[in-house]
């Protein structure tokens, strides 16, 4: 056991695949987690625009690829089952520039044997995308470039390229939907305004949307925003954190690096100092 931790602190985190693994984390780190799944992933109920990319790069219709999640590339593979040969795609990809946002779309890439152009350093936001771009002198003027996306659109992302003269494809290929059960959630926001949560760990935005979107279902919007300005909030990196304060909530702590073993070390180091500081000022 760490010498400093979370001391015995309800710590909540709305994981979904990697629930089970954070609430270890937590666990060990002396928390006692408050596990609600916040979200699942459902493929789109259209894969038309997936299928036009796929033609458009096997008809030598793209100049350049951006992959920003290796689930997303995963599934554009699996798509193509039954209708186009995968060593196709593959070679079709081979023959453009190819840009990753992180680790996981590159590890994806590496199975595929296709060449990875520039990989988006940390902390892998639409900035660094761009910022690679930028500082490699990938010139994407005037070509024609598609993203595949992740779960959202990101039109930060898709307007820092057109501003950049690229001729821009999103390509959706899977979103995020509240969890069938939706108990746990709820149960949640009500632990939030009883005061009874410690430590928020979120790993991703679409957490703290959902969050908020169950907070107004059940018409405790503004209850939820004012119990979790009394919660550590610790966020895993800089695109959750943005979304953390497009609810005008401010951000206790960032992991130095987006790992979840990290976020929750690091929550555990500083979360008695981050808790007086938060609840004096709110009380």
């Amino acid at each position: 056991m760490p010498v400093t931790n979370f001391q015995g602190l309800t710590v909540l985190t709305l994981e979904s695949r990697r629930g089970q693994e954070m609430s270890r984390l937590i666990e060990t780190y002396g928390g006692k987690p408050l596990h609600a799944p916040a979200m699942r992933e459902v493929p789109l109920s259209s894969n038309l625009e997936a299928l036009k990319f796929v033609e458009a790069l096997l008809e030598g219709k793209l100049d350049a690829v951006v992959f920003l999640t290796g689930v997303g590339a995963r599934a554009i593979s699996n798509l193509l089952e039954g209708v186009h040969p995968t060593e196709k795609f593959f070679e079709a990809l081979r023959k453009v520039s190819v840009v990753a946002r992180g680790p996981k779309p590159v590890a994806v890439l590496r199975e595929w044997k296709v060449p990875v152009t520039l990989t988006a350093p940390e902390p892998n936001t639409w900035r660094e995308v761009l910022q690679a771009i930028d500082d490699n002198k990938l010139d994407l003027r005037d070509k024609h470039v598609a993203v595949q996306e992740y779960g959202v659109s990101n039109p930060e992302l898709l307007e820092g390229l057109r501003e950049r003269g690229v001729h821009v494809m999103p390509v959706p290929v899977y979103q995020w939907d509240l969890p069938e059960d939706k108990a746990p959630l709820r149960a949640a926001v009500n632990s939030i305004i009883a005061r009874q949560i410690g430590v928020a760990l979120f790993t991703t935005g679409v957490q703290v949307n959902h969050l908020f979107q169950i907070g107004e279902q059940v018409g405790k919007k503004q209850a939820l925003k004012a119990g979790l300005e009394n919660v550590v909030k610790a966020s895993i990196g800089p695109t959750t954190s943005e979304v953390l304060r497009s609810y005008g909530l401010s951000i206790d702590l960032e992991a130095s690096h987006p790992k979840m073993g990290l976020l929750v070390k690091e929550a555990a180091e500083q979360s008695q100092a981050l808790l007086q500081r938060n609840r004096p000022r709110s009380a």
